[in-house]
């Protein structure tokens, strides 16, 4: 995948009035997730690639009034039909790109990110933007509410040996990236990759960014 979004943003701008619509049953498995990343009261958490904000309101029940919970997307109407649904009220809602985030270098304890690997334009560079925000020994959440095998069938395709959540495949992206996964669950009723950030060793922080988590 290239470095050009335009397609990823006029296939889910075109999608985003309905998304929650055509699948209105994901909430429980939201809620399950958001509960494996193990946050506590504080913590300060990013939802990377949020969508219509689905993941917000778990993640604000699990930080609670006194935690942080920044939701990125890449498209402004996401951002507008999480606005829609009063997702703002349990999240900073923030227009970037996940490759480049506005945020300092080790300010969050956790990052949950739902259906965004296969969109990653640079997927090893792009998790390692994603540790570069996330304190040594945070976590992160790869998920999706239906495992690789009944999405694939519900997109009409097969599954590949390329495709980057396969366990062999995700692991070692995972540890080029700062990352070490500790958890893997692919089944039809969901899929949860979660992990843990290594120490800063072999990563570049770049810029301090200004943020407002």
């Amino acid at each position: 995948m290239s470095d050009d979004h335009t397609h990823v943003q006029e296939f889910f701008t075109a999608r985003a009035a309905d998304w929650d619509d055509r699948f209105p049953d994901d909430g429980p498995a939201y809620e399950a997730a958001a509960r494996e990343l193990g946050l506590r009261r504080g913590d300060r958490v990013l939802d990377a690639g949020c969508g219509t904000g689905r993941a917000l309101t778990p993640l604000r029940a699990a930080v609670g009034p006194s935690g942080t919970v920044v939701g990125v997307d890449l498209t402004m109407a996401m951002l507008e039909a999480a606005v829609g649904a009063g997702r703002d009220r349990d999240g900073r809602l923030v227009l970037a790109d996940v490759a480049a985030l506005p945020l300092r270098s080790a300010s969050l304890d956790a990052v949950f990110a739902a259906g965004l690997v296969a969109h990653l334009p640079r997927p090893a560079d792009n998790l390692r933007e994603l540790a570069r925000v996330v304190r040594p020994g945070g976590t992160l959440a790869l998920f999706h509410p239906i495992g690789r095998a009944a999405l694939a069938a519900r997109q009409g395709r097969q599954i590949t040996p390329q495709d980057l959540r396969a366990e062999p495949n995700l692991a070692p992206l995972l540890s080029r990236s700062g990352w070490r996964m500790t958890s893997y669950v692919d089944e039809d009723s969901r899929f949860l990759a979660l992990a843990v950030r290594e120490d800063r060793q072999g990563l570049s922080d770049g810029a301090v960014r200004e943020h407002g988590a």
